[in-house]
């Protein structure tokens, strides 16, 4: 239901992954879902309030390192939430 923010790549940053990478994460689901769900955070943070902060909560369970990402369109509200595209496909460290 929400509020959530999420961090959505563009096509340029999954063109960027090493080749395979998509296919292999459509063919794993677990896999793909915790990349999916990494992209996530609870409740609704505009642009301002992400660059405030170090690290972010994620869906996933993880703390996504919000300070190294590079948002590209910012603050694109969404009836669930906030929508901030980033640079690259962020993926959870194991």
């Amino acid at each position: 239901d929400g509020p959530y923010t999420v961090f959505a790549p563009t096509d340029e940053a999954f063109a960027q992954l090493p080749p395979g990478t998509v296919e292999a994460l459509l063919n794993d689901k677990a896999k793909l879902t915790q990349v999916l769900t990494y992209h996530v955070v609870p409740g609704r943070l505009d642009a301002k309030a992400v660059t405030g902060m170090s690290t972010l909560p994620t869906v996933e369970g993880s703390n996504l390192p919000v300070s190294s990402i590079s948002i590209a369109a910012p603050d694109i509200e969404t009836s669930n939430g906030i929508i901030h595209v980033v640079d690259e496909v962020l993926i959870p460290q194991s």
